[in-house]
Protein backbone atom coordinates (compact mmCIF):
# COMPACT_ATOMS: atom_id res chain seq x y z
CA UNK A 1 0.00 0.00 0.00
CA UNK A 2 1.37 3.34 -0.79
CA UNK A 3 1.40 6.30 1.41
CA UNK A 4 -0.91 8.46 -0.51
CA UNK A 5 -3.33 5.00 -0.39
CA UNK A 6 -2.80 4.64 3.35
CA UNK A 7 -3.97 8.38 3.73
CA UNK A 8 -7.12 7.59 2.19
CA UNK A 9 -10.33 7.90 3.90
CA UNK A 10 -11.24 4.05 5.53
CA UNK A 11 -8.35 2.97 4.47
CA UNK A 12 -7.56 -0.45 5.49
CA UNK A 13 -10.85 -0.93 6.51
CA UNK A 14 -11.91 -3.46 4.22
CA UNK A 15 -9.96 -6.84 3.02
CA UNK A 16 -10.19 -9.88 1.44
CA UNK A 17 -12.35 -12.70 3.06
CA UNK A 18 -11.44 -16.33 3.23
CA UNK A 19 -13.02 -18.61 0.73
CA UNK A 20 -16.29 -20.27 1.48
CA UNK A 21 -16.42 -24.28 1.44
CA UNK A 22 -17.85 -25.53 -2.34
CA UNK A 23 -20.29 -27.34 -0.38
CA UNK A 24 -22.50 -24.19 0.83
CA UNK A 25 -25.49 -23.48 -0.35
CA UNK A 26 -27.05 -19.98 -0.12
CA UNK A 27 -30.26 -19.03 -0.41
CA UNK A 28 -32.08 -15.62 -0.21
CA UNK A 29 -34.51 -14.77 1.89
CA UNK A 30 -37.41 -10.96 2.35
CA UNK A 31 -38.80 -11.33 5.59
CA UNK A 32 -41.71 -9.01 7.36
CA UNK A 33 -41.34 -7.82 10.31
CA UNK A 34 -43.92 -7.17 12.94
CA UNK A 35 -44.78 -3.80 12.00
CA UNK A 36 -44.56 -4.37 8.27
CA UNK A 37 -41.79 -3.48 6.93
CA UNK A 38 -39.49 -5.53 4.90
CA UNK A 39 -36.14 -6.60 5.31
CA UNK A 40 -33.68 -9.52 3.66
CA UNK A 41 -31.42 -12.14 4.65
CA UNK A 42 -28.88 -14.17 3.21
CA UNK A 43 -29.32 -17.71 4.53
CA UNK A 44 -25.63 -19.83 3.68
CA UNK A 45 -25.91 -23.62 4.82
CA UNK A 46 -22.92 -26.18 4.58
CA UNK A 47 -23.67 -30.24 4.87
CA UNK A 48 -24.74 -30.85 8.52
CA UNK A 49 -25.20 -28.02 10.21
CA UNK A 50 -27.31 -27.40 13.12
CA UNK A 51 -26.72 -24.63 14.86
CA UNK A 52 -26.55 -21.30 13.00
CA UNK A 53 -24.98 -17.54 13.52
CA UNK A 54 -26.76 -14.60 12.80
CA UNK A 55 -24.81 -11.47 11.86
CA UNK A 56 -26.49 -8.11 11.87
CA UNK A 57 -25.34 -4.70 12.08
CA UNK A 58 -28.03 -2.16 12.46
CA UNK A 59 -27.06 0.55 9.56
CA UNK A 60 -23.78 -2.04 7.39
CA UNK A 61 -24.82 -4.52 4.85
CA UNK A 62 -23.02 -7.72 6.60
CA UNK A 63 -24.02 -9.92 3.57
CA UNK A 64 -20.26 -10.77 2.84
CA UNK A 65 -19.33 -9.87 6.16
CA UNK A 66 -15.35 -11.58 7.13
CA UNK A 67 -16.79 -13.75 9.44
CA UNK A 68 -18.96 -15.42 7.05
CA UNK A 69 -16.84 -18.14 5.33
CA UNK A 70 -14.66 -18.39 8.94
CA UNK A 71 -17.43 -19.76 10.25
CA UNK A 72 -18.63 -21.79 7.43
CA UNK A 73 -15.01 -23.30 7.22
CA UNK A 74 -15.76 -24.47 10.66
CA UNK A 75 -18.85 -26.04 10.36
CA UNK A 76 -21.38 -23.47 11.01
CA UNK A 77 -24.37 -22.15 9.36
CA UNK A 78 -24.64 -18.57 9.00
CA UNK A 79 -27.35 -15.96 8.61
CA UNK A 80 -26.86 -12.42 7.67
CA UNK A 81 -29.62 -9.68 7.48
CA UNK A 82 -29.88 -6.37 6.94
CA UNK A 83 -32.18 -3.91 8.43
CA UNK A 84 -34.50 -1.29 7.06
CA UNK A 85 -32.48 1.63 7.27
CA UNK A 86 -29.39 0.05 6.30
CA UNK A 87 -26.84 2.36 4.96
CA UNK A 88 -29.33 5.05 6.27
CA UNK A 89 -28.62 7.21 9.26
CA UNK A 90 -30.91 9.42 8.54
CA UNK A 91 -33.90 7.28 9.68
CA UNK A 92 -31.90 5.06 11.94
CA UNK A 93 -34.14 3.70 14.90
CA UNK A 94 -32.33 1.29 16.98
CA UNK A 95 -35.91 0.36 18.56
CA UNK A 96 -37.03 -0.74 14.72
CA UNK A 97 -33.77 -2.83 14.38
CA UNK A 98 -34.82 -4.44 16.86
CA UNK A 99 -38.09 -5.52 15.53
CA UNK A 100 -35.94 -6.24 11.89
CA UNK A 101 -33.89 -8.72 14.29
CA UNK A 102 -36.80 -10.51 15.76
CA UNK A 103 -37.98 -11.22 12.17
CA UNK A 104 -34.64 -12.83 11.72
CA UNK A 105 -34.36 -14.71 14.67
CA UNK A 106 -37.96 -15.95 14.34
CA UNK A 107 -37.49 -17.54 10.78
CA UNK A 108 -34.05 -19.29 12.01
CA UNK A 109 -36.59 -20.98 14.85
CA UNK A 110 -38.84 -21.94 11.81
CA UNK A 111 -35.67 -23.73 10.19
CA UNK A 112 -35.23 -25.66 13.52
CA UNK A 113 -31.90 -25.40 13.78
CA UNK A 114 -30.85 -26.77 16.78
CA UNK A 115 -28.93 -23.78 18.33
CA UNK A 116 -28.70 -19.87 17.46
CA UNK A 117 -26.37 -17.85 17.98
CA UNK A 118 -26.09 -14.03 18.05
CA UNK A 119 -22.99 -12.10 16.52
CA UNK A 120 -21.89 -9.04 17.12
CA UNK A 121 -19.68 -7.06 15.09
CA UNK A 122 -18.81 -3.02 15.81
CA UNK A 123 -22.21 -1.47 16.16
CA UNK A 124 -23.92 -5.04 15.99
CA UNK A 125 -22.49 -5.89 19.14
CA UNK A 126 -24.50 -3.09 20.46
CA UNK A 127 -27.96 -4.21 19.07
CA UNK A 128 -27.33 -7.83 19.88
CA UNK A 129 -26.98 -6.72 23.42
CA UNK A 130 -30.49 -4.49 23.43
CA UNK A 131 -32.29 -7.30 21.55
CA UNK A 132 -31.65 -10.06 24.01
CA UNK A 133 -32.29 -7.23 26.85
CA UNK A 134 -36.24 -6.96 25.53
CA UNK A 135 -36.61 -10.14 23.69
CA UNK A 136 -35.83 -11.82 27.66
CA UNK A 137 -38.53 -9.22 28.74
CA UNK A 138 -42.02 -10.21 29.56
CA UNK A 139 -44.33 -8.37 26.58
CA UNK A 140 -45.26 -6.07 28.94
CA UNK A 141 -42.33 -4.83 30.08
CA UNK A 142 -41.03 -4.28 26.76
CA UNK A 143 -40.29 -0.74 25.54
CA UNK A 144 -43.33 1.02 24.30
CA UNK A 145 -41.91 3.74 22.60
CA UNK A 146 -38.04 5.90 20.88
CA UNK A 147 -36.99 7.82 22.89
CA UNK A 148 -38.71 10.72 20.85
CA UNK A 149 -41.85 9.21 21.33
CA UNK A 150 -42.46 7.20 18.09
CA UNK A 151 -44.79 4.29 19.23
CA UNK A 152 -42.86 0.69 18.52
CA UNK A 153 -44.85 -2.29 18.96
CA UNK A 154 -42.13 -4.57 20.63
CA UNK A 155 -44.79 -5.87 22.95
CA UNK A 156 -46.84 -8.06 20.51
CA UNK A 157 -43.77 -9.01 18.63
CA UNK A 158 -42.64 -12.66 18.68
CA UNK A 159 -38.84 -12.23 19.35
CA UNK A 160 -37.15 -15.60 20.11
CA UNK A 161 -33.93 -15.41 22.58
CA UNK A 162 -30.86 -16.39 21.10
CA UNK A 163 -28.98 -19.70 22.42
CA UNK A 164 -25.53 -17.49 22.75
CA UNK A 165 -24.04 -14.14 21.76
CA UNK A 166 -20.30 -13.77 20.38
CA UNK A 167 -18.87 -10.31 20.29
CA UNK A 168 -15.78 -9.27 17.95
CA UNK A 169 -14.74 -5.88 18.56
CA UNK A 170 -17.72 -4.61 20.38
CA UNK A 171 -17.93 -1.03 20.90
CA UNK A 172 -20.04 0.45 23.29
CA UNK A 173 -23.04 2.16 20.89
CA UNK A 174 -23.41 3.99 18.58
CA UNK A 175 -24.18 7.20 20.86
CA UNK A 176 -22.15 5.96 23.28
CA UNK A 177 -19.27 5.86 20.42
CA UNK A 178 -20.10 9.15 19.19
CA UNK A 179 -20.14 10.59 22.99
CA UNK A 180 -16.00 10.19 22.56
CA UNK A 181 -15.41 10.99 19.06
CA UNK A 182 -17.59 14.31 18.98
CA UNK A 183 -15.22 17.38 18.42
CA UNK A 184 -16.73 19.68 21.65
CA UNK A 185 -14.71 22.95 20.11
CA UNK A 186 -17.85 23.18 17.54
CA UNK A 187 -19.56 26.78 19.26
CA UNK A 188 -21.85 27.26 16.06
CA UNK A 189 -23.43 24.35 14.95
CA UNK A 190 -24.52 25.69 11.56
CA UNK A 191 -20.70 26.10 11.09
CA UNK A 192 -18.05 23.41 10.85
CA UNK A 193 -15.49 25.78 10.84
CA UNK A 194 -16.59 27.37 14.46
CA UNK A 195 -14.07 26.87 17.06
CA UNK A 196 -13.09 27.13 20.52
CA UNK A 197 -9.44 27.43 21.06
CA UNK A 198 -9.48 26.47 24.39
CA UNK A 199 -11.24 22.61 23.68
CA UNK A 200 -9.31 22.51 20.03
CA UNK A 201 -8.18 18.70 20.44
CA UNK A 202 -5.78 19.27 16.85
CA UNK A 203 -4.19 22.78 19.00
CA UNK A 204 -0.64 21.94 19.44
CA UNK A 205 -0.97 24.28 22.30
CA UNK A 206 -3.38 21.71 24.09
CA UNK A 207 -1.29 18.96 23.23
CA UNK A 208 -1.42 17.92 19.81
CA UNK A 209 1.77 16.88 18.01
CA UNK A 210 1.87 16.76 13.67
CA UNK A 211 1.32 12.94 13.30
CA UNK A 212 3.52 10.83 13.07
CA UNK A 213 4.23 11.44 16.48
CA UNK A 214 1.92 11.03 19.45
CA UNK A 215 0.31 13.59 20.52
CA UNK A 216 0.15 14.13 24.87
CA UNK A 217 -2.87 15.98 26.33
CA UNK A 218 -2.86 16.85 30.45
CA UNK A 219 -5.25 15.18 32.45
CA UNK A 220 -6.85 18.44 32.89
CA UNK A 221 -7.49 18.90 29.34
CA UNK A 222 -9.01 15.37 29.05
CA UNK A 223 -11.41 16.37 31.78
CA UNK A 224 -12.27 19.41 30.41
CA UNK A 225 -12.52 17.74 26.96
CA UNK A 226 -14.72 15.31 27.97
CA UNK A 227 -17.06 17.01 30.05
CA UNK A 228 -17.36 19.76 26.86
CA UNK A 229 -18.26 16.29 24.74
CA UNK A 230 -21.26 15.66 26.89
CA UNK A 231 -22.47 19.49 27.20
CA UNK A 232 -22.57 19.89 23.05
CA UNK A 233 -25.01 16.28 22.97
CA UNK A 234 -26.84 17.83 25.94
CA UNK A 235 -26.94 20.89 23.28
CA UNK A 236 -28.42 18.49 20.84
CA UNK A 237 -30.38 16.16 22.89
CA UNK A 238 -32.33 19.49 23.69
CA UNK A 239 -32.84 20.43 20.17
CA UNK A 240 -34.35 16.97 18.86
CA UNK A 241 -36.88 16.71 22.00
CA UNK A 242 -37.82 19.55 21.00
CA UNK A 243 -38.60 19.39 17.60
CA UNK A 244 -39.78 15.55 18.05
CA UNK A 245 -42.04 16.60 20.88
CA UNK A 246 -43.83 19.60 18.32
CA UNK A 247 -43.81 17.11 15.79
CA UNK A 248 -45.89 14.48 18.13
CA UNK A 249 -48.18 17.27 19.22
CA UNK A 250 -48.91 18.33 15.54
CA UNK A 251 -49.64 14.62 14.81
CA UNK A 252 -51.95 14.34 17.55
CA UNK A 253 -53.85 17.17 16.64
CA UNK A 254 -54.27 16.22 13.08
CA UNK A 255 -55.65 12.73 14.26
CA UNK A 256 -58.73 15.06 15.63
CA UNK A 257 -58.80 18.09 12.96
CA UNK A 258 -57.81 16.30 9.70
CA UNK A 259 -56.19 19.89 8.89
CA UNK A 260 -53.43 19.93 6.44
CA UNK A 261 -51.62 22.24 8.22
CA UNK A 262 -51.02 20.24 11.28
CA UNK A 263 -50.47 17.47 8.84
CA UNK A 264 -47.34 19.63 7.51
CA UNK A 265 -45.78 20.27 10.63
CA UNK A 266 -46.20 16.52 11.76
CA UNK A 267 -43.42 16.14 9.09
CA UNK A 268 -41.45 18.93 9.42
CA UNK A 269 -39.35 18.23 12.21
CA UNK A 270 -36.44 18.71 9.57
CA UNK A 271 -33.29 17.19 10.12
CA UNK A 272 -30.19 17.85 12.33
CA UNK A 273 -26.14 17.90 11.24
CA UNK A 274 -23.36 17.03 13.41
CA UNK A 275 -20.63 18.38 12.15
CA UNK A 276 -16.73 17.18 13.14
CA UNK A 277 -17.16 13.90 15.14
CA UNK A 278 -13.91 12.22 14.17
CA UNK A 279 -11.79 14.09 17.64
CA UNK A 280 -11.72 10.88 19.94
CA UNK A 281 -8.22 12.24 21.83
CA UNK A 282 -7.12 8.19 22.24
CA UNK A 283 -6.57 8.36 18.21
CA UNK A 284 -4.01 11.06 18.49
CA UNK A 285 -2.69 10.34 21.72
CA UNK A 286 -1.72 6.21 21.94
CA UNK A 287 -0.86 6.63 25.75
CA UNK A 288 -4.63 6.63 26.39
CA UNK A 289 -5.75 3.76 27.46
CA UNK A 290 -3.10 1.87 25.46
CA UNK A 291 -2.87 -0.94 23.45
CA UNK A 292 -1.64 -1.87 19.63
CA UNK A 293 -3.59 0.38 17.36
CA UNK A 294 -1.84 2.38 14.87
CA UNK A 295 -1.93 6.45 14.80
CA UNK A 296 -5.75 7.34 13.76
CA UNK A 297 -8.82 6.75 13.74
CA UNK A 298 -11.96 4.56 11.90
CA UNK A 299 -11.96 7.09 9.31
CA UNK A 300 -8.20 7.01 8.42
CA UNK A 301 -4.91 8.20 9.81
CA UNK A 302 -5.28 11.97 9.85
CA UNK A 303 -8.69 12.50 12.32
CA UNK A 304 -7.31 16.10 12.52
CA UNK A 305 -8.60 16.32 8.62
CA UNK A 306 -11.00 13.84 8.72
CA UNK A 307 -12.91 15.51 11.51
CA UNK A 308 -13.96 18.56 9.45
CA UNK A 309 -15.21 16.31 6.25
CA UNK A 310 -18.21 15.61 5.12
CA UNK A 311 -18.37 11.75 5.98
CA UNK A 312 -18.40 10.74 9.44
CA UNK A 313 -20.11 9.31 12.67
CA UNK A 314 -24.26 10.61 13.23
CA UNK A 315 -23.36 13.54 10.43
CA UNK A 316 -27.34 13.78 9.57
CA UNK A 317 -30.02 12.26 11.22
CA UNK A 318 -33.88 13.35 11.84
CA UNK A 319 -34.32 14.10 15.46
CA UNK A 320 -36.14 10.96 16.23
CA UNK A 321 -32.71 8.92 14.64
CA UNK A 322 -30.49 11.30 16.89
CA UNK A 323 -32.19 10.65 19.93
CA UNK A 324 -32.66 6.50 19.65
CA UNK A 325 -29.25 6.04 17.97
CA UNK A 326 -26.84 8.71 17.93
CA UNK A 327 -27.13 10.73 21.74
CA UNK A 328 -24.78 9.16 23.97
CA UNK A 329 -27.33 10.65 26.69
CA UNK A 330 -30.59 9.35 25.42
CA UNK A 331 -30.02 6.38 23.28
CA UNK A 332 -31.53 2.86 25.02
CA UNK A 333 -28.77 0.57 22.94
CA UNK A 334 -25.65 0.97 24.64
CA UNK A 335 -23.78 -2.03 25.45
CA UNK A 336 -23.04 -1.82 28.92
CA UNK A 337 -26.46 -0.79 29.51
CA UNK A 338 -27.78 -4.16 27.92
CA UNK A 339 -25.06 -6.29 29.14
CA UNK A 340 -26.60 -7.29 32.40
CA UNK A 341 -30.37 -8.78 31.38
CA UNK A 342 -28.25 -10.87 29.12
CA UNK A 343 -27.90 -14.20 30.46
CA UNK A 344 -27.03 -16.48 27.71
CA UNK A 345 -23.45 -17.67 27.01
CA UNK A 346 -20.94 -15.10 25.97
CA UNK A 347 -17.41 -14.68 23.91
CA UNK A 348 -15.66 -11.27 24.01
CA UNK A 349 -13.36 -11.15 20.67
CA UNK A 350 -11.20 -8.27 21.76
CA UNK A 351 -8.72 -7.08 19.01
CA UNK A 352 -5.26 -5.54 20.04
CA UNK A 353 -5.42 -3.11 17.59
CA UNK A 354 -8.96 -1.78 17.71
CA UNK A 355 -9.97 1.73 17.40
CA UNK A 356 -12.94 1.95 18.89
CA UNK A 357 -13.37 -1.00 21.59
CA UNK A 358 -10.48 -0.22 24.03
CA UNK A 359 -8.90 -2.53 26.80
CA UNK A 360 -10.96 -0.67 29.38
CA UNK A 361 -14.04 -1.12 26.91
CA UNK A 362 -13.74 -5.05 26.92
CA UNK A 363 -12.86 -5.12 30.49
CA UNK A 364 -15.72 -3.46 31.35
CA UNK A 365 -18.27 -5.50 29.53
CA UNK A 366 -17.54 -8.58 30.54
CA UNK A 367 -17.64 -7.44 34.19
CA UNK A 368 -21.07 -6.07 33.05
CA UNK A 369 -22.85 -9.59 31.87
CA UNK A 370 -25.04 -11.08 34.21
CA UNK A 371 -24.47 -14.75 32.11
CA UNK A 372 -22.44 -17.02 34.50
CA UNK A 373 -20.46 -18.17 31.37
CA UNK A 374 -18.81 -14.88 29.69
CA UNK A 375 -15.42 -15.75 28.04
CA UNK A 376 -12.98 -13.11 26.77
CA UNK A 377 -10.07 -13.93 24.62
CA UNK A 378 -7.96 -11.48 22.79
CA UNK A 379 -5.91 -11.69 19.29
CA UNK A 380 -4.25 -9.27 17.53
CA UNK A 381 -6.01 -7.49 14.33
CA UNK A 382 -7.48 -3.98 13.73
CA UNK A 383 -11.10 -3.75 14.19
CA UNK A 384 -12.62 -4.26 10.90
CA UNK A 385 -10.32 -7.82 11.19
CA UNK A 386 -7.34 -6.51 9.18
CA UNK A 387 -4.04 -8.02 10.38
CA UNK A 388 -1.87 -6.04 13.13
CA UNK A 389 1.26 -5.67 10.34
CA UNK A 390 1.26 -6.78 7.00
CA UNK A 391 1.63 -10.39 6.17
CA UNK A 392 0.17 -11.23 9.44
CA UNK A 393 -2.93 -13.50 9.80
CA UNK A 394 -5.71 -11.36 9.73
CA UNK A 395 -7.56 -10.13 12.97
CA UNK A 396 -10.84 -11.86 10.99
CA UNK A 397 -9.10 -15.47 10.68
CA UNK A 398 -8.20 -15.04 14.25
CA UNK A 399 -11.22 -14.04 15.91
CA UNK A 400 -13.09 -16.68 13.98
CA UNK A 401 -10.81 -19.40 15.11
CA UNK A 402 -11.56 -18.53 18.64
CA UNK A 403 -14.95 -18.39 17.73
CA UNK A 404 -14.95 -22.11 16.66
CA UNK A 405 -13.35 -23.12 19.36
CA UNK A 406 -15.93 -21.69 21.51
CA UNK A 407 -18.58 -22.96 19.72
CA UNK A 408 -17.34 -26.30 19.39
CA UNK A 409 -17.39 -26.54 23.60
CA UNK A 410 -20.97 -25.40 23.33
CA UNK A 411 -22.76 -25.78 20.47
CA UNK A 412 -21.85 -28.75 18.03
CA UNK A 413 -21.57 -27.53 14.41
CA UNK A 414 -23.03 -30.73 13.50
CA UNK A 415 -25.03 -33.72 15.24
CA UNK A 416 -26.85 -36.52 13.96
CA UNK A 417 -28.77 -35.60 10.87
CA UNK A 418 -27.49 -32.38 10.52
CA UNK A 419 -29.94 -29.80 9.67
CA UNK A 420 -33.37 -30.16 8.48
Amino acid sequence: MTSDQKERLGAGRYIASARMPTSTVTSAHELTTHDGAGVNGLLRVVPGATTVAFLMHPRQDFSHHILVPELLNAGYAVWTQGSRSMGNDLTLLHEQAVLDMAAGHAFLRRRDFESVVSVGHSGGASLAAFYIEQAALTSSARLTATPGGKPVPLAEATMPVPDGLMLMAPHPGQGELLLRVIDPSVVDESDPLSIDPRLDPYAEGNGFVVPPASSSYSGDFIAEYRAAQQRRVDRIDALAYERAAAADAARRRYSSSNDPGDRREALASGVIVVHRTDADLRGVDLSLDANDRPYGSLFGGRPDLTNYGVIGFGRLTTPEAWLSTWSGRSSRAALLRCAPSVRVPVLLVELTGDQACFPADAQAMVAAFAAADVTHVRVEGKHFGAPLTEGATSGATLAGQAMAHWLGTRFPASAGGGHR
